[in-house]
């Protein structure tokens, strides 16, 4: 039995980062050439049609477009509060002593259960919650600009004392790389969540991985329906940095 306390670690928790990772891979590669089929796709279209609107129409819209960027500030700062709020929590439990963390792996089923291998999976827990508050925090800088931005009527940002570069499609862009930033970091958290069971084993981790791939797939692809699969976006439609 002493294969258990290694090999299932080297085996089952690479497989678990891998799927997800593969998946992801896969949905990068289709939000490039195909984004009307993913609700990634439809929503950077979607927002690029808003930035048009607001902007054209600023006098009227402007309160209602600083309302909408102030909500989703708040989402990526309550998220960045929290991912900040573990790496704090980890950093606590990885520098108390072995006694204290030694109980949780007492009645762990497989894996192994050395101070190595625990401080290996709290680490990496941190690694991953470090990048999604680094995540969080580019997207609160890039919808900081946007908030700025997008109450700049469209005679100023075609005038003559406009800098080169400043456009819609600039503020367009600023946006969507703030609401990339902002899904990089909720995978990272989806992502961790294998890696939190792992905690209590690695063949928890393992299922939750390959229960989380379908689930993910389910609420990122759309089907697209009619006659060769329109497009139901048109024009508005660009290639997405995500």
């Amino acid at each position: 039995m002493e294969w258990r306390k290694s090999y299932l670690d080297l085996i089952l928790v690479p497989l678990a980062l891998f799927f997800p990772m593969l998946y992801h891979v896969w949905l990068w590669r289709k939000v490039r050439s195909r984004p009307h089929e993913t609700i990634i796709g439809i929503n950077s279209a979607g927002r690029r049609l808003w930035v048009v609107a607001m902007i054209k129409d600023n006098e009227k819209k402007n309160i209602l477009a600083v309302q909408s960027i102030r909500n989703a500030l708040m989402g990526s700062t309550l998220m960045g509060t929290t991912s900040i709020l573990l790496c704090s929590g980890l950093a606590a439990v990885i520098s108390s002593t072995y006694s204290v963390k030694k109980p949780l792996f007492n009645d762990t089923v497989f894996g192994a259960h050395g101070e190595f291998m625990i401080s290996l999976k709290y680490v990496t827990l941190l690694l991953f919650f470090l990048f999604a508050f680094l995540c969080y925090s580019l997207s609160i800088r890039f919808l900081n600009q946007v908030n700025f931005l997008i109450n700049v009527t469209a005679s100023a940002l075609s005038g003559l004392d406009a800098p080169a570069g400043l456009s819609q499609d600039y503020v367009c862009d600023l946006l969507e790389k703030g609401f990339a930033l902002n899904t990089v970091g909720n995978r990272l958290f989806y992502a961790a969540l294998p890696l939190l069971l792992w905690i209590f084993g690695p063949v928890l981790a393992f299922l939750c991985s390959l229960i989380m791939v379908p689930i993910l797939y389910n609420l990122d692809v759309v089907c697209v329906g009619g006659k060769g699969g329109s497009n139901p976006v048109g024009k508005a439609e660009k290639t997405m940095p995500v």
